[in-house]
């Protein structure tokens, strides 16, 4: 990926405006007006056609003038101590309402979907996406399928990219317990030990800082180096200034949640305070502070499987913050659209399962070899996968004897739809994992 191009001396250009008084007035009337829709960097501003009569130069001048009056000054400076800052523009303004609406349009979902049981497997199913993709980020080479059945049956990773993803899957279930407490450097520590057990050269390098000695920079392939972090002796004050920030201490004024924890997810990756393992922290607190903020929703939305999709434009939006005056607003944008992606992704899958589960109950109508009694079974174990029957409650709810009862269950039992396991000496019967494609087999 080719580093961002910086943007021009602003002082240089200003020079050149007011070498023309009638130019003066004509760029002041162009800062009144909107000029672009996006939020361009220089870096492509500068192959776009300007205002008639100016140049791109001059055109970028007048941009940044607008922005300037908008910045919001933050807490996190960067290794020189200048003040990062952000601004609010429509699409910001947009994208959050649209976050905002999901929990309360997701509580509308069908009653199949929002069950206990069922949400308990989204729940998993996202962890485990998110484990993975975050993963992949970092250089794990495995399959989606390996990564899955790994952590379904609890067997042990077989290498070091295995291990990652179970490192992430372990640290994002810690994430949700603890959505109620406050940061500190302590947690922060006790994360990255999570995400790193296992996978570091240097395994005494887990849940520390940095030291001085252990040169750490962000390079391409070409060993073009892309970020050079705060020196380790800036990394104990950074950490303190950040965990007051994830914490709602500072600033004085208001930061939207989705906004804050954006900006945590972007300070852990600048500082980059440990060795190895940065990217994965810095994500996994940004769903520490959506969670905290009761963003409840993101117990089910992975974002990093869109980064996934296009990690150069994640690396580019950190570029692009840093070579224009530590404008924040760059990342923002690009993670507000990630998140957009992210629930739109959950939302067309809920949909897909909804419109499943009513085709299977549907199709259940016609299966002739099971009678109604075995079909409202069936079709509760499908809201239900951890529902158990025993021959006694299948007797009270359709008021049959005790041996037709025996026989309905028996019969799905053989029929591989349920499974039994005798505790005491009580037979207990529940749905098998792969129930929805055993029932699409039946006559």
């Amino acid at each position: 990926m080719r580093k961002p191009k910086s943007p021009p001396k602003l002082e240089v250009i200003w020079q050149q405006i007011k070498a023309d008084p009638t130019q003066v007035a004509r760029f002041f009337d162009m800062i009144s007006s909107p000029m672009v829709d996006k939020y361009l960097h220089w870096d492509k501003l500068r192959y776009h056609t300007p205002p008639e009569g100016f140049s791109n130069e001059q055109w970028w001048l007048a941009i940044k003038k607008q922005r300037q009056s908008l910045f919001k000054q933050l807490p996190l400076t960067d290794k020189h101590q200048k003040t990062f800052q952000y601004l609010t523009n429509d699409f910001i303004t947009e994208t959050l309402h649209q976050i905002d609406q999901s929990v309360s349009t997701f509580n509308r979902m069908p009653e199949q979907i929002k069950n206990t049981d069922t949400k308990n497997r989204y729940y998993v199913n996202f962890l485990i996406q998110e484990a993975f993709t975050s993963s992949q980020l970092e250089g794990a080479t495995t399959t989606r399928l390996v990564a899955k059945e790994m952590i379904r049956t609890g067997r042990l990773p077989y290498d070091k990219s295995e291990q990652m993803i179970l490192n992430n899957f372990a640290a994002m279930k810690r994430i949700n317990r603890l959505k109620d407490e406050s940061i500190s450097k302590e947690l922060v520590f006790d994360i990255h030990q999570l995400v790193t057990e296992k996978t570091l050269d240097n395994s005494s390098a887990a849940g520390r800082f940095r030291t001085a000695n252990e040169k750490i920079h962000v390079i391409d392939m070409y060993n073009e180096v892309f970020h050079d972090p705060p020196p380790a002796d800036q990394l104990e004050e950074r950490m303190t200034a950040m965990c007051d920030f994830a914490n709602g201490k500072t600033p004085k004024y208001f930061i939207h949640p989705v906004i804050r924890s954006i900006i945590l997810h972007f300070w852990l990756a600048y500082d980059h305070p440990f060795v190895d393992g940065n990217g994965r922290t810095a994500r996994a607190l940004f769903y520490w502070s959506m969670l905290q903020r009761r963003y409840w929703l993101f117990e089910f939305v992975s974002v990093s499987q869109i980064i996934v999709k296009a990690p150069a434009k994640y690396a580019r939006a950190f570029l692009q913050t840093e070579t224009d005056d530590n404008d924040l607003t760059y990342f923002i944008v690009y993670h507000l659209d990630i998140i957009r992606q992210a629930i739109k992704v959950l939302y067309e899958y809920v949909e897909r399962k909804t419109k499943r589960l009513q085709a299977i109950e549907n199709q259940l109508r016609g299966i002739i070899v099971l009678n109604h009694r075995q079909r409202a079974l069936i079709s509760r174990a499908l809201r239900h996968p951890h529902q158990r029957y025993t021959i006694r409650s299948h007797q009270i709810s359709h008021n049959v004897v005790y041996q037709t009862s025996r026989t309905d269950l028996l019969d799905l039992e053989r029929r591989g739809l349920l499974k039994s396991d005798k505790i005491g000496k009580t037979w207990y019967f529940t749905p098998v994992s792969d129930l929805e494609e055993r029932l699409a087999k039946l006559p």
